[in-house]
């Protein structure tokens, strides 16, 4: 497996790649879907099968059936999650990272200070802080600590983004969400359909407040 804080950009081209349009750019509905996978510990593997089925499945339909094009990430989601099943009943063996592909840590402390700095300039001195005070020789050598440790300054960055919002915001975003994903939801559970809402929300509300996200899976983005 390569660097599996490149699992942004590894879906993002593969799902360019079987889609045969380079140049197509992910919504961010897309992005928030990658997001809820890897929030909820979906292995890239199996996004990357799933999405090989769910493009193999529509190039087997009558050409009649194809004349809409995939335009969505969305329309992979039961395909990844039949994978995700799959690879978690064979109970495969992980495989490491190379060590040649792991982020210098050179980038990684520059991109705390970057991050740092917008956190401070947005008024959350404090978390600004937390942020550098993990910039350190220590916290650079365990990126798996280091991300734990990311994830947990980012939950509160959000919390406090989302009691700031106000109600127009939230109905706002609601309803770019239930446009882009209108013709997908019924390939969706519930269980899904919740969990993507609010990794949407929460990008939104970071973009309109202009903040960064933390983790290091931002990195290599």
């Amino acid at each position: 497996m390569t660097n599996y804080f490149n699992y942004f950009t590894e879906i993002e081209e593969h799902f360019q790649r079987a889609r045969g349009t380079g140049l197509f750019l992910l919504s961010p509905v897309d992005w928030a879907l990658i997001e809820a996978w890897k929030n909820g510990g979906i292995p890239l593997e199996a996004v990357l099968r799933g999405i090989d089925v769910a493009f193999e499945k529509w190039r087997a339909r009558p050409a009649t059936a194809r004349r809409n094009q995939v335009n969505s990430l969305a329309y992979c989601t039961q395909a990844v999650a039949a994978e995700a099943q799959a690879m978690a009943t064979g109970k495969p063996v992980r495989k490491e990272a190379d060590p040649e592909t792991q982020m210098p840590q050179a980038d990684v402390s520059s991109y705390l200070k970057r991050n740092a700095e917008a956190l401070k300039g947005a008024g959350l001195a404090d978390l600004a802080a937390a942020l550098l005070d993990l910039d350190n020789p220590e916290s650079l050598a365990d990126l798996e600590t280091l991300e734990q440790w990311l994830t947990t300054l980012e939950e509160k960055m959000i919390a406090r983004i989302r009691a700031s919002a106000t109600d127009e915001q939230m109905v706002e975003a609601r309803q770019v969400l239930d446009r882009q994903l209108k013709p997908y939801r019924g390939k969706m559970s519930t269980e899904q359909l919740s969990m993507l809402e609010r990794q949407f929300l929460d990008r939104r509300l970071l973009e309109t407040a202009k903040l960064p996200r933390l983790s290091l899976f931002y990195l290599t983005m």
